[in-house]
């Protein structure tokens, strides 16, 4: 009974975290940023308000020689600031480790979840290595991407790639965790996968029922059909 409430308990955690993700944007000139939000309701929390809920994100810029650079994010009013770019065949991975447990009642029971929310940016298909507890790399292949839990192929998972109009596909990872999209609009895509751990556990003192993590993939496709306008900026939370 216990085990059976625990279960959906989760279920219910992961769908509140899955409401909200986090997603590194670039502009065309200047570094980048990682977003906290709803990247297909074009909604980016700000500060003050639901983005102070942060711990403190990190980010790395992954080059193709190995050098990598990591660094904090700097917390701006919708977002938080790299001192970093990708340039072509470069990524950046970025994390928050320390996002607050979160407790939820349900009856009279109180469950404790770990929202851990992850992303990657590419400037290409080039294969790439998982580097991310949860993570969605290119395979080589144009729309191809491989979902990895702790460096293994995850199979049977759903994955939705997100415009910022809105526009949404579903794909499910095969065997080998690989899942494919047609990609036909110019501008930026978001792919998002989410995958419950359903291990307790404690983080500096705080015991967990389970860890909820969340990941995306952010492209932007330099050519394409233009994209679909996206709707007026939703307003942040409070």
């Amino acid at each position: 009974m216990r085990k059976t409430f625990l279960l959906l308990s989760l279920a219910t955690l992961a769908a509140t975290a899955n409401a909200h993700q986090i997603w590194l944007e670039q502009p065309a000139k200047g570094n980048a940023v990682i977003r906290f939000g709803e990247f297909g309701e074009n909604l980016r929390e700000a500060s003050p308000g639901l983005l102070d809920k942060f711990g403190k994100p990190t980010a790395t810029l992954l080059s193709a020689q190995g050098k990598d650079t990591s660094a904090d994010g700097s917390k701006t009013a919708s977002g938080f600031a790299l001192p970093f770019a990708a340039k072509t065949g470069q990524s950046i991975v970025a994390e928050d480790a320390n996002f607050p447990l979160r407790k939820f009642k349900q009856g009279d029971k109180e469950v404790t979840s770990w929202f851990y929310p992850a992303a990657r940016l590419i400037t290409g298909f080039a294969e790439q290595s998982p580097k991310l507890t949860l993570d969605l790399v290119p395979t080589g292949q144009p729309g191809e991407f491989r979902l990895t839990f702790k460096g293994q192929p995850l199979p049977r998972t759903k994955v939705v790639l997100l415009t910022q109009s809105g526009w949404g596909k579903e794909g499910h990872t095969d065997e080998q965790g690989l899942v494919k999209f047609d990609m036909p609009w110019k501008g930026q895509y978001v792919a998002e996968a989410m995958h419950i751990e359903r291990v307790p556990g404690e983080r500096a003192g705080e015991k967990y029922d389970g860890i909820n993590h969340v990941t995306t993939l952010t492209y932007v496709k330099p050519a394409g059909v233009p994209p679909i306008p996206a709707g007026p900026a939703a307003t942040p939370n409070k």
